[in-house]
């Protein structure tokens, strides 16, 4: 059976930029930025996305590409008789079934928002209302899952339709609502009265505060933004590879999906900052920022109930993104497991994710007593820490590894896939840094996570 190809090159860069783009960027790329030094942090990122992001970027491509295969078979198809590689392609699956099973919960939420938002719900309502608010969405099981639920039957639904009916077309229709849905939310929030104090906030760097803050710390704080803005290491990226054909080189095409990824993420805080300083609101972190200090600010709004149906509107559909990306990557690894057909991978994926994404909706109401990684944390903190401090950092270490070793499929291999096709080029000096320093960068960034973690 010939495998599915992209219609055209703007779907393949939307859905790659989709999966990339996530609740992450929205909620914790500002929050990172506010935390270490404003526009300093901003430089250190993009810096690091450059050096550290996009040169891996460009390895789970070339080895989806090369293969034509999800990750799950990709390694086999490539690798030498009698090497194991191919193990990191199951760990790749089970990695997107763990991300799965809470960021349904979460698109549920956002879901959840949208229609609350757009309804009034929150009108007329006071801090505290608000507060309570999401306490009790938090301490409902039955809405938890039926959001939890539409997510699932969306996701799945628009895979079923195919790569180029469902996935490309659909997705592309999203993403450019979202892009477009953003530029307006942030005008309207830099042109508020006290909205330029929060933009200077945002994007002058202040080296006092980086110094203040601990000039490492902000370092390694960039890198590991940089990192797992997209979505790397578990195959994310491998699946769209091998959708791709060979037109294109595929440095150039990495420097496209990190530059919107980068886009939505820097846009969230000119949405978000400005808002904040106008309505005298401290950017907390997490959750709260989203779906207690929003809707106030919203509340407080001329025409607020429009701007914030608006929001999570683009916050739906930021979450939607990746979770359509992510399914059509488990969806593909089992029909190149089994040799399903897709309607019987869709079929068995709803029923199961469902099934799986339960433990995250009841870890907020019914197992609020299972607290796993200490006070306070929830089944959605200890599947978060497994997949981002663990999972993603190893995985592109394996990826990379994979890559540039002759242990592997090698360095000339991988360089040959990358350059196939018009654009830029990744150039053979690049090999050194590949073999040495990459490998080092990643273990600092898995060593810190730990760290920081057990801490």
């Amino acid at each position: 059976m010939e495998r599915e190809k992209f219609k055209s090159r703007l779907g393949f860069i939307l859905i790659s930029a989709g999966c990339a783009i996530g609740i992450g960027n929205v909620w914790r790329f500002p929050y990172v930025v506010g935390n270490s030094g404003g526009g300093a942090f901003v430089l250190f990122y993009l810096f690091f996305l450059l050096i550290l992001g996009i040169p891996i970027m460009t390895m789970e491509f070339a080895v989806g590409r090369a293969s034509g295969k999800s990750a799950v078979r990709a390694f086999e198809t490539l690798e030498k008789k009698g090497q194991k590689w191919h193990i990191h392609g199951y760990a790749a699956m089970i990695g997107n079934y763990l991300l799965m099973m809470f960021y349904t919960t979460v698109a549920g939420w956002m879901l959840n928002y949208f229609v609350r938002m757009a309804a009034g719900n929150f009108e007329g309502s006071d801090p505290a209302g608000i507060q309570a608010e999401f306490s009790g969405m938090l301490g409902n099981p039955k809405v938890l899952t039926f959001w939890m639920v539409v997510v699932v039957l969306i996701g799945f639904g628009v895979c079923y339709l195919g790569l180029q009916k469902g996935v490309e077309k659909i997705t592309k229709v999203m993403m450019i609502a979202l892009l477009a849905i953003m530029v307006i939310l942030a005008v309207v929030s830099i042109t508020m009265k006290g909205g330029k104090e929060g933009l200077s906030f945002y994007l002058v760097p202040n080296f006092a505060k980086m110094k203040e803050i601990g000039i490492s710390k902000v370092i390694v704080s960039a890198m590991n933004q940089a990192f797992f803005t997209l979505s790397l290491g578990i195959g994310s990226m491998t699946i769209f590879g091998s959708y791709l054909g060979k037109e294109r080189s595929l440095l150039g095409e990495s420097f496209n999906i990190a530059f919107l990824d980068t886009f939505v993420a820097i846009v969230a805080g000119l949405i978000i900052f400005p808002a904040c300083f106008a309505f005298g609101v401290n950017p907390d972190s997490g959750p709260s920022l989203i779906f207690i200090t929003l809707p106030n600010i919203f509340n407080a709004m001329q025409g607020g109930r429009i701007w914030g149906s608006c929001f999570f509107l683009f916050m739906a559909f930021a979450s939607l993104s990746t979770v359509i990306a992510v399914f059509e990557n488990l969806i593909s690894s089992c029909m190149d497991l089994w040799n399903w057909s897709r309607k019987k991978a869709v079929g068995l994926n709803i029923i199961f994710m469902i099934i799986a994404s339960m433990p995250c909706v009841l870890g907020f109401n019914v197992l609020s007593g299972f607290e796993p990684l200490g006070a306070g944390s929830t089944v959605l903190d200890l599947l978060d820490f497994i997949v981002s401090t663990l999972m993603l950092p190893i995985g592109s270490l394996v990826f990379l590894l994979f890559c540039v070793s002759r242990y592997g499929w090698g360095f000339d291999n991988y360089l040959k896939e990358v350059n196939t096709g018009k654009g830029i080029k990744m150039p053979r000096l690049i090999r050194g840094y590949c073999r040495f320093v990459l490998p080092l960068i990643i273990v600092i960034v898995i060593v810190e996570g730990l760290y920081s973690f057990f801490k």
